[in-house]
């Protein structure tokens, strides 16, 4: 009996360990599927979030034209935008900024003294976890000083470490405030003996930059040995145009907020383009390209600065132009290899991208990218990172990511509700090129079947959109596939479509609107200069012209001139801009964010 039992007690434990194995297999592999899932979803994100870009680097171009066309419509309009295109060189002294607002006995937010110490930063960071708001006098002061510590400072800052000295470098925090009470819990506040590297992007996006702005400045100030602040692409006034820092300041800071908007402005041009560790690391905002110039970059004016702002590295030899984002390059390993090699330099470290651990190592460890603000994209969607170094060892990477509702959520629904936001987005894309995805689809299909085989219709989805996305792998979630698998084309625009601000409006129209909405919303309040929300109706006319003539858009003029007589529903003469915007939303119908049985990405 004692053989039999041993015998059976044998079996029992390979049928578990089997059963082990089985299971052990399956969610491995369950989990490679939310990985490829998680992947597809920020790919979306990113390719839509660098599409934007490259039409913010189109807009900056516009702005150019419109200057010099404008002028003859409108000869008092031309100041449209005291604070972004011609920095004033007349511009009032501190006196007439700072010490003529006052700060009311009423005013119950932090009262910074100056000289700044590590008391005002403490006072600071205690009064922005309680979403009070730092006065006008105080910002503007904190501006005024920071700007003219960085005018002394040369264009790379040179810094030193030691085992009893390590190096903190963050990257990208992008208006994220909860990212940065994060790293100061983890590593502490900066100080002489915890020293900081702030690579840039500071601002945009995120509902807090202005706090996450004046913190790194007061910082700056009380330990400028210690605390070091790079240029990012995202501190420049046509950027925060778009990416919402321009709009929470003249939110925030409703009587003074364009006093703010100059001064950022000329802070901006004197940030620092990076910082040199130890003479062996390089930290800048985005990268090289094969003809970056250590040497001449160490002179050169700092608001001239392009390609070191936007390049991103690439695994393909070679340095190419940055289609993606449409400014700076692509660098490959090579041009890692021979820049580093060049300067007696072992590794670049840079930021600008989302990663979805919070960093990236490539170029055989000569590159690293650190990106900082954690849920960048949606709720769970990526990690938030930061670096120490100490001369002499390998770098440190600290990982962390704030939480709220996710963080009792299980894996498959953090994914999920990162992938609906993702595909959704990705829609409103669609549905903006209706007309010429339609054209397109038309044009392939030569039997009028209304059909198009798979890699038809991908090849037509990233002709028009060129976003460079898995749209096989996507399709799933975009169209209907009959048992042959080919594409119902059509169902490219199923329960999705634009809402109409006014129902007579042409649709190629509408699209067109929607489509460059966020620019026309820019130009438009930029003319807009006492921020009343009415445009006339000559602005109007006048302003869509040199638009549509810039960007080659093709909409005959009556139509436009039948839109802003429709949409001036009181005859005053003026249109309310920036409602008319609001009306121009995607409507998802049937869209449950939340339902359990849904279709995936991959």
């Amino acid at each position: 009996m004692g053989c039999s039992s041993s015998s059976t007690k044998t079996r029992k434990s390979e049928t578990s360990l089997k059963a082990a194995l089985i299971i052990q297999n399956w969610y491995r592999g369950y989990k490679a599927r939310l990985k490829a899932r998680q992947h597809y979803a920020l790919t979306i994100f990113q390719s839509i979030e660098y599409a934007d870009e490259q039409g913010q680097m189109q807009l900056s171009t516009f702005f150019s034209f419109m200057l010099e066309h404008y002028a003859h419509v409108h000869k008092e309009e031309l100041e449209l935008r005291n604070q972004s295109l011609e920095s004033e060189q007349d511009m009032r002294d501190r006196h007439d900024y700072v010490d003529l607002i006052d700060v009311p006995d009423s005013y119950n937010g932090p009262r910074l003294q100056f000289p700044l110490t590590c008391t005002d930063i403490d006072l600071l960071l205690e009064a922005f976890k309680e979403q009070q708001i730092l006065h006008a006098h105080y910002v503007l002061e904190v501006l005024f000083e920071t700007k003219k510590v960085l005018k002394q400072m040369p264009n790379f800052t040179h810094v030193q470490t030691s085992p009893s000295k390590e190096l903190t470098i963050c990257g990208d925090l992008h208006g994220k405030l909860d990212d940065l009470f994060m790293i100061f819990y983890k590593n502490g506040l900066p100080s002489e003996s915890n020293p900081y590297v702030f690579n840039g992007d500071f601002v945009d996006r995120g509902k807090n930059s202005i706090e996450i702005l004046i913190i790194l400045c007061v910082s700056f100030l009380v330990y400028p040995n210690d605390l070091h602040l790079n240029r990012g692409n995202h501190e420049d006034f046509m950027m925060n145009l778009r990416y919402g820092f321009t709009k929470e300041i003249l939110h925030k800071y409703k009587l003074h907020g364009k006093r703010i908007l100059q001064i950022l402005e000329e802070l901006y041009a004197w940030l620092p383009i990076g910082t040199i560790v130890d003479n062996e690391i390089l930290v800048i905002h985005g990268g090289i390209s094969e003809t970056t110039d250590l040497n001449l970059l160490h002179c050169i004016e700092r608001n001239k600065i392009i390609d070191i702002l936007w390049s991103d590295p690439r695994g393909k030899n070679g340095c190419f132009p940055n289609t993606g984002r449409g400014g700076g390059c692509y660098f490959g390993p090579d041009v890692t290899s021979k820049i580093l090699n060049k300067y007696q330099l072992k590794m670049l470290i840079r930021s600008h991208e989302c990663k979805p651990e919070g960093y990236e190592i490539c170029h055989d460890g000569k590159v690293v990218t650190i990106f900082s603000a954690s849920n960048y994209y949606e709720e769970g969607s990526n990690r938030g990172a930061y670096i120490k170094l100490c001369s002499g060892t390998a770098p440190r990477f600290f990982q962390y990511q704030v939480t709220k509702a996710t963080c009792f959520q299980p894996l498959r629904q953090r994914v999920y509700t990162m992938e609906s936001s993702a595909i959704k987005i990705l829609k409103e894309r669609v549905i903006s090129r209706k007309s010429d995805l339609t054209r397109a689809f038309q044009l392939q299909d030569h039997r009028k079947s209304g059909k198009l085989s798979l890699s038809q219709w991908a090849f037509c989805m990233e002709n028009i959109l060129g976003l460079n996305l898995p749209w096989r792998s996507l399709s799933s979630n975009l169209v209907n596939i009959d048992k042959n698998g080919n594409v119902e084309y059509m169902s490219s625009f199923q329960n999705i479509h634009i809402e109409k601000p006014v129902q007579e409006a042409h649709s190629t129209l509408v699209e067109t609107l929607y489509r460059y909405r966020s620019d026309l919303e820019i130009i438009f309040n930029a003319i807009d200069t006492d921020h009343s929300g009415l445009i006339s109706m000559e602005e109007f006319r006048a302003m869509w012209k040199l638009f549509s003539a810039h960007y080659n858009v093709l909409i005959d003029d009556s139509q436009v001139n039948k839109l802003a007589n429709l949409m001036d529903l009181n005859k005053d003469g003026s249109i309310d801009f920036n409602e008319f915007l609001k009306a121009f939303y995607v409507v998802h119908r049937y869209e449950d964010l939340m339902k359990p049985n849904v279709t995936n990405l991959g």
